[in-house]
């Protein structure tokens, strides 16, 4: 018998090409896309009570918590940008088993700190979603469980009737069957001090948050109903560690009307803080005795979108938001309420292109009685591909 002895190179070469037929037979499996959008936005902003400096997020897309309130008329301010334009990457694999792999990452580059609109322009993209669903699992970042993105309306801001609006990204491990989901997601709290102040955010946190979610599907539409169960957790090292449990709940719905559609939020309870609003009032508060007491805070949405035609639409939207603050604790100079009513035309002369005109009224009041209010008028030119 002859013995054949293989060199250093040759074994080299037969490692990378035994590596390189088992990766070409997990390609024949795997299925990859890819999609996004290019937009451009021109906002043009009035404020009646202040304004808002250059580089501050809320002249971008509209923030509740963010409406200046107590100062003096500045005139108008406009902005143009392209920064909602967005990339995502997605595969699916077919395995040995039977079964499924899926992964996503999306892009894009709103609310990153660096850029400015001296002379480039340049702005970092930022990590939307990245995530791994297998089997009913879906573990990584992603929409929370405590919302229904399926009801946010067709409007050109960002995100539209923001006030009500349950709206959170966030690291989970997640299980849905059928309509029905739990996850535990990633925990932060947000407290405001005892008196007033600006907002401590603690990262204190042992436990993630719990979320339940049942959707219910139809011809008509859907309906939805979700829990939140939540530690709020704040350690300063010092005089102050406290914890608090809050629940909240979300029910939500979509029905269909011919072409048309009717979207509907309502959103209440305890300690939701930053998953309101995008946090316009905080999840606790600190009391006389170094210990955290919930805030409550309830808001909601409604939006019809009318299709006019094939390539011409509309949609109206109203949202609201509420917190009952208990103003002994946190001072009289932060949020009680804000609203906003916005009404758009689009025009798709293709199903991928789009061009829109939108204007929307905002209006916030302080404890204290101080409010303020928005008129914006926005322009935005879409295309997705």
């Amino acid at each position: 018998m002859r013995t054949i002895t293989r060199t250093p190179l040759a074994c080299l070469i037969g490692t990378l090409l035994s590596a390189s037929a088992a990766s070409a037979s997990v390609l024949d499996d795997t299925k990859f896309n890819f999609g996004g959008y290019v937009k451009l936005d021109a906002i043009a902003s009035n404020y009646s009570d202040g304004t808002l400096p250059s580089g501050n997020i809320g002249r971008d897309f509209y923030i509740p918590g963010l409406t200046p309130v107590g100062g003096n008329d500045e005139g108008t301010a406009f902005d143009m940008h392209a920064r909602q334009t967005r990339f995502n990457f997605s595969s699916k694999t077919q395995l040995e088993n039977g079964k499924s792999l899926a992964t996503k990452i999306e892009l894009d580059f709103m609310a990153t700190p660096n850029g400015d609109e001296r002379v480039s322009n340049s702005y970092s993209p930022r990590l939307r979603i990245a995530t791994i669903e297998y089997d009913g699992w879906l573990f990584g970042q992603t929409w929370t469980t405590f919302q229904d993105v399926a009801v946010l309306p067709d409007t050109l801001d960002f995100i539209g009737a923001t006030d009500g609006t349950i709206f959170v990204r966030q690291a989970m491990i997640r299980y849905s069957n059928g309509g029905f989901q739990i996850a535990l997601e990633n925990p932060e709290t947000t407290v405001t001090p005892y008196g007033g102040g600006g907002r401590i955010v603690t990262d204190d946190n042992s436990v993630p948050d719990l979320v339940l979610r049942y959707t219910h599907k139809a011809d008509w539409g859907h309906v939805s109903g979700a829990a939140l169960v939540r530690q709020l957790a704040y350690d300063d090292g010092g005089l102050i560690d406290s914890t608090e449990t809050a629940a909240s709940f979300s029910i939500s719905a979509k029905f269909n009307i011919g072409k048309d559609d009717i979207k509907l939020m309502y959103n209440a309870g305890a300690g939701m803080g930053r998953y309101l609003g995008i946090n316009t009032a905080n999840g606790a508060v600190i009391n006389a005795n170094g210990e955290l007491e919930a805030i409550d805070s309830s808001g909601g949405l409604i939006a019809y979108r009318h299709l006019w035609n094939d390539q011409w639409r509309s949609t109206i939207s109203y949202s609201w938001f509420e917190a009952d603050n208990e103003v002994a604790l946190t001072g009289m100079g932060v949020t009680e309420t804000t609203s906003s009513v916005r009404v758009n035309a689009i025009y798709s002369p293709t199903k991928a292109l789009s061009f829109g005109l939108e204007y929307s009224h905002a209006e916030r009041e302080l404890e204290n009685g101080n409010d303020g209010d928005m008129d914006r008028l926005q322009f935005s030119a879409k295309y997705a591909f």
